[in-house]
């Protein structure tokens, strides 16, 4: 086979990939549009779901304002939209997995997949945590923090803002045992360097949740806290992913 057909066969196979990229994209912006359309209905018992961590701690007669003209229609529809694409997270991770798979070995199939599903739970975990732990401790101690003679009164736009940060924040921190795991199955470091740098990554953990949380202490401790915990699981399964990365390459 000359140079010119191989350069032909790698054009077509770069654009088959492109065509069936571009048609996972499709299929996944689709199911994202589909949950969307079906959860509209239910925008505002959605976002009262969501405010509801706030308006538990919120003083008698006071309630949440719309400073925006337009900020009570579109607030509940932009939370809304968030809400499908998390609630489409594994037919997302379905295609994104559907993708790569052929071009993977077997022992990486193996390992991508709980990965990917271990992820897609951490992701939920994290999420759930902010709602039900982080969010009633925050609210009750900024609600009680407010000087004397001033009312709280949050607006929708601002609070949305607001608890998105927090759940991407948490969502986010609580991959951490797969970035751990990934760090030792590519070979970047070893379980036993990871465990050295123990008192660094609790410092770092400590100044992530100071960018990533509003500026005060709960929440910022209740961040930093789960990801140490969170590297220490995954520094204790990285050890058995490496062993049997290790006992592959002996069969």
């Amino acid at each position: 086979m000359g140079n010119e057909d191989i350069e032909v066969e790698e054009e077509q196979t770069l654009i088959s990939h492109l065509i069936e990229l571009r048609q996972r994209l499709l299929w996944s912006v689709l199911f994202v549009l589909v949950v969307f359309l079906a959860a509209t209905p239910f925008v505002n018992e959605i976002y009262e779901f969501v405010s509801e961590p706030l308006m538990k701690h919120l003083p008698k007669n006071s309630s949440m304002i719309a400073i925006d003209v337009a900020s009570p229609f579109f607030t509940p529809f932009k939370l809304t939209l968030v809400v499908s694409i998390f609630a489409s997270m594994p037919f997302l991770l379905y295609q994104f997995w559907a993708f790569v798979a052929p071009g993977l070995y077997q022992h990486e199939k193996r390992l991508i997949f709980p990965l990917l599903f271990g992820s897609t739970v951490l992701f939920f975990a994290g999420i759930a945590f902010a709602y039900f732990v982080v969010f009633p401790l925050v609210f009750m101690f900024l609600s009680s923090a407010a000087p004397e003679g001033v009312t709280m009164m949050t607006d929708i736009s601002k609070y949305l803002d607001f608890i998105l940060t927090l759940f991407f924040a948490f969502g986010l921190a609580f991959e951490v045992p797969i970035f751990t795991i990934l760090l030792v199955w590519t070979g970047i470091t070893t379980p036993q360097s990871l465990a050295e740098k123990r008192p660094y990554v609790i410092v770092g953990a400590f100044i992530v949740g100071m960018f990533l949380t509003p500026p005060d202490a709960i929440s910022q401790t209740l961040l930093a806290v789960p990801i140490w915990l969170l590297f220490e699981i995954g520094l204790l399964f990285s050890r058995f992913f490496k062993r049997g990365i290790e006992n592959q390459e002996i069969v």
